[in-house]
Parts: structure tokens; sequence; C-alpha cells
């Protein structure tokens, strides 16, 4: 039997790999929204980013997760995605 492979994806904040299942899933839906994928199975485009109010900072001022996505994103959003963080740390 195989051992399964690690899957690797970059955070988009500080550009390093990362296994997938650490990193936060962020979505742009086929209807154009943009949410944090907490299960990493939702329908979409996915970016990832680490679980850190850190990186979350450098992708916003970076404007890397709207590169990623190809649109503007909102304020609210990103708040909304460091709530999620520091929630998820509690």
């Amino acid at each position: 039997m195989k051992a399964k492979r690690e899957v690797k994806r970059m955070c988009v904040g500080c550009g390093e790999m990362f296994d997938k299942r650490s990193l936060i899933r962020v979505v742009k839906s086929p209807e154009g929204e943009i949410s944090i994928d907490l299960t990493g199975k939702k329908n979409g485009r996915g970016a990832y980013i680490c679980n850190s109010t850190e990186c979350l900072k450098k992708a916003k001022k970076r404007k890397s997760i709207e590169r990623a996505f190809s649109m503007k994103i909102d304020d609210s959003v990103y708040d909304e995605m460091e709530e999620e963080i520091l929630n998820g740390k509690e």
C-alpha cells in the first residue's frame, strides 16, 4: 500500500509552502463571492493563507488575494477573515 503524498500549497501572504491542511482556504465562488472555506470542499477557485493575522495583513498589503482571484476585494471581507483566524485560535 502506498503512503499518501503530502499535498503542499503556497501561502499568498508569506509565500512559503505548507501542508494543505494547515492552511486556511479562501474561495471565490462561481457567483463571485469571497468566503473562507474551513472544510476545503467548497466549489470555486481557492487561495491559501497561513493561520496568522500577520500573513493576512501581508496578503492585503500586497493585494495577493485580489490577484489570485482577479478582482477587487472589499475591506469587510478582510475583516471577516481576520475575525475567523482569531476565533480559530481560541
